[in-house]
């Protein structure tokens, strides 16, 4: 049987240059960051070339770099960590209807410590208007929080004119940049991004290791409290194997941007073109070009979402229905419904993330199959 994974947006697997990156620091070069001798050396340059490594891929000077356990926690240390610091700044949170729950649940919590959150809707291609962004700023307003690119359609922000405007209501501006960080080019000075969260998995590093950067001057608390790790922001030992892999892969990504960029966009286009011409009653969700490149996201009418992961899965190809961290959930998801889809269209949703490895030979074969697994499922839902 076939095995064609298409599900990049859930994880990546390890890139091998990241593996062996990786392997001294679990064996020759063990010792922890925070001791003095040798060991303990070795394994601080490795967390200092890796925290190097990451920063120029996003253009930020490497001291502006907290190491985490991943995207979610940078997502917490950017919201709580910011607005715990700065108490002064005001009591108004504002984000987006189509945020990571790393990010609403988040905010949930802000509002039972006495906080009040704006979440801003979006166009029917999930894009945050700017207008709408301005109209809610308010003189209290202390951070506004608005993904990069979102993990489930794969529309990408204007980060930059969002940043903008939040800077001139005087709000500090935080993205979850976990989708985009080595997919699509990212400057935080630029862009004008005070707080930024990345994760390595999404980008061929290993599992359980992120980012958040924080821009110099800016004051936030830390979560965890402990030993002074990470200047006093991140207390734990650090997970240096994993910070290893981490800045190798984020080299790699910024050597290999350009290609796989083209190479992505080259894909999607075969896969978006080919489901369009050849399934019918299909709706793309997302920006059809503000988009991520290699994410192609549909809802199929007449066809629940399970059903097609599952079929799908028995021809080889692995995909997803939603977002990864929820699809156990029978709910559909918020971001289709923000898009203003109704929950029996969100419920036949489909996301075909594409990688580096991903081939037009798996293009192909995913088009000879879909459209009959589309068939046979209209032909037993009672909808059709």
């Amino acid at each position: 049987m076939k095995s064609i994974y298409m599900d990049h947006s859930a994880t990546t697997p390890v890139d091998p240059q990241v593996f062996s990156a990786m392997i001294p620091y679990f064996t020759d070069m063990f010792g922890n960051a925070s001791s003095i001798h040798r060991q303990g050396r070795y394994a601080a340059q490795a967390v200092e070339k890796a925290r190097g490594q990451v920063a120029a891929l996003i253009g930020a000077a490497p001291s502006e770099l907290i190491f985490t356990s991943g995207g979610t926690e940078a997502d917490n240390q950017a919201i709580i960590g910011y607005l715990a610091g700065n108490p002064q700044k005001g009591k108004h949170i504002i984000t987006s209807a189509i945020e990571h729950h790393a990010i609403l649940h988040t905010c949930d919590f802000m509002v039972k410590q006495g906080y009040v959150v704006t979440v801003l809707p979006v166009t029917p291609q999930g894009i945050v208007e700017p207008e709408v962004l301005r109209s809610a700023l308010r003189p209290d307003t202390a951070l506004v929080s608005i993904m990069h690119a979102n993990n489930e359609v794969g529309t990408i922000q204007d980060i930059q004119a969002l940043a903008g405007l939040s800077h001139e209501a005087g709000a500090v501006f935080h993205t979850d940049a976990v989708q985009s960080v080595g997919k699509i080019p990212i400057d935080v000075k630029a862009m004008g991004i005070d707080l930024l969260s990345a994760s390595s998995h999404k980008l061929y590093g290993p599992k359980g290791i992120g980012c958040l950067y924080c821009r110099q001057g800016l004051r936030i608390n830390s979560l965890l409290h402990g030993g002074g790790h990470e200047r006093n922001l991140r207390a734990g030992t650090v997970n240096v194997p994993a910070v290893a892999g981490f800045g190798a892969a984020a080299e790699l990504a910024a050597q290999r941007l350009s290609d796989n960029t083209a190479h992505l966009k080259y894909l999607g286009r075969l896969l978006l073109q080919g489901i369009t011409d050849t399934i019918p009653n299909v709706r793309l969700t997302g920006h059809p070009t503000e988009r991520l490149p290699g994410s192609v996201s549909f809802c199929f009418d007449f066809v629940e979402g399970e059903s097609m992961l599952l079929m799908l899965d028995n021809y080889g190809v692995m995909a997803s229905s939603g977002s990864a961290c929820t699809s156990g959930s029978l709910d559909p998801s918020h971001v289709l419904l923000a898009l203003g889809l109704s929950h029996e269209t969100a419920h036949g949703s489909l996301r075909l993330t594409l990688g580096k490895d991903n081939t037009a030979a798996d293009v192909d074969y995913v088009l000879e199959v879909l459209p009959k697994i589309i068939e046979q499922l209209r032909l037993m839902s009672p909808l059709g």
